[in-house]
């Protein structure tokens, strides 16, 4: 048996960063992986590969738009959604270097393998050949993400039903698409999908996207979808999904309605990954859809057992995901003397088209709260770069204490708004006012500007 400090399951966002921070204290580190590549599904199916296929979307959208000067770039129904993807291999191959890379400079090993629980500070690691060897830790942190639920009641195929792991296999662009559960994945795939144009039908059995976004926000987003020719359906509930023949997908509605596509996206929720990790033998408690419960610390009922990442659930981001682990190993060693103090405000991005980033609290929560607030806001057509670039749809709204003028939130759409947002991070996180960006001094032209105009906005209507 090899002993270790702490022991990392899954070498995702993370796993990575929880095994480099752990090394960085000095512990002898070592992270399980049961795919033969490390970075998991952000890496090797999901967030970089979905975001290599948008940026080629954006290039070809941006090219059929300028049509009107002359140009014309017919986009065929043949064309293999692997050619949009050629950069997919080089951007994976080198984000995998450089996690290689730090994992080694930081003399964390790497063990490939399945783990398993013998007990709670003992793993059994099976390897592809059979082999089976124990490793042992002070530390057990579980790191493994997610799967796409697939309901034994979806026909899922090859050639005609997808999920978000699968829907880059496809052989071609599809002329129609439908896509079960507008969900952050749902709803940034039917943006791809409708910027190459293919008609998109978007299903949701709730009565609004993205419930944990700001509403104004959202109502936007779904302007600029039904614009770019997406059709919207809430409240709906799918009773039947059926295969009736070579590109004929039939989903029925619990509402009588009936949609036929070529092809079919099913994205209503992920599974932790959890099966083989015999969690029972341990006692480690798991929520909803194997989800393992945490307390604020990353901590599971299990004490020297920690979870981060999707595994544990909402948000279900990289960078979130990065900072748990980070965090979860600071936890396990205070008492130690070394800790993490509280990291503040983390932001989200969402990368539908356009993108959707935000930081703090939303109106709704405020007013929940009972907590005075005043909105400013600014219109991308409103700042001069916005115009130059061709990105002028968009909008950054900042919500402020009305009596302190303390920023409490910051609401972005428009192209570059996952950029932007870390303006406003920043002087959230520092506890600043709203008349920061009044006073500020920005370079003209650029988006950033928009700050200046949201605060003089909201800062005029007091």
């Amino acid at each position: 048996m090899r002993e270790y400090d702490i022991l990392v399951i899954g070498s995702g966002p993370g796993g990575e960063k929880a095994a480099i921070q752990g090394a960085k204290l000095g512990k002898k580190v070592a992270i399980i992986e049961r795919l033969a590549t490390i970075g998991g599904a952000g890496i090797n199916t999901g967030t970089l590969p979905s975001k290599t296929l948008r940026e080629t979307a954006l290039y070809l959208a941006d090219l059929r738009q300028r049509s009107v000067f002359g140009i014309q770039v017919p986009l065929g129904r043949d064309l293999r959604l692997g050619k949009l993807m050629y950069k997919k291999t080089e951007v994976i191959k080198k984000q995998t270097d450089v996690i290689v890379d730090q994992l080694s400079r930081n003399n964390v090993d790497i063990i490939f393998g399945t783990a398993s629980f013998k007990d709670a500070n003992t793993l059994i690691v099976t390897t592809s050949d059979g082999a089976r060897d124990e490793y042992s830790g002070s530390v057990i942190i579980i790191s493994t993400g997610t799967s796409p639920a697939r309901p034994d009641d979806v026909p899922f195929d090859s050639g005609h039903i997808y999920d978000s792991d699968t829907i880059l296999e496809l052989d071609r662009i599809p002329a129609t698409l439908t896509v079960i559960g507008a969900g952050v994945i749902g709803c940034e795939y039917a943006c791809i999908f409708a910027s190459l144009g293919v008609k998109v039908t978007l299903v949701e059995k709730r009565g609004r996207l993205l419930g944990f976004a700001d509403e104004e926000i959202v109502t936007s987003l779904m302007y600029w979808m039904r614009h770019t020719d997406i059709t919207v359906k809430l409240n709906e509930e799918v009773v039947n999904i059926a295969v009736e023949g070579p590109g004929r997908v039939r989903t029925r509605l619990k509402s009588g309605k009936s949609i036929m596509s070529e092809k079919l996206l099913y994205t209503m929720g992920r599974t932790a990954n959890v099966e083989e990790l015999n969690l029972d033998t341990i006692g480690v408690k798991l929520g909803k859809r194997s989800l393992i419960e945490v307390d604020g610390s990353f901590v599971t009922s299990v004490p020297n057992v920690y979870a981060v990442g999707d595994v544990i659930g909402f948000p279900s981001l990289a960078a979130t995901s990065r900072e748990q682990g980070r965090r979860a190993v600071c936890s396990a060693f205070e008492k130690e003397g070394v800790t993490c103090d509280n990291v503040g405000l983390m932001p989200f991005g969402i990368y539908t088209i356009p993108e959707i980033s935000m930081v703090g609290e939303t109106e709704e929560g405020l007013t929940e709260k009972g907590v005075p607030y005043e909105v400013g806001t600014a219109f991308f057509d409103e700042v001069a770069r916005s115009l130059i670039s061709g990105d002028k749809y968009g909008m950054l709204k900042l919500i402020f204490n009305s009596e302190d003028l303390r920023l409490l939130g910051v609401h972005i759409i428009g192209e570059k708004a996952s950029e932007l947002i870390h303006v406003g991070q920043a002087v959230m996180n520092y506890g600043g006012k709203v008349d920061y960006f009044k006073d500020i001094v920005f370079n003209h032209p650029t988006i950033s500007e928009a700050y200046k105009v949201a605060a003089l906005n909201g800062l005029n209507k007091l």
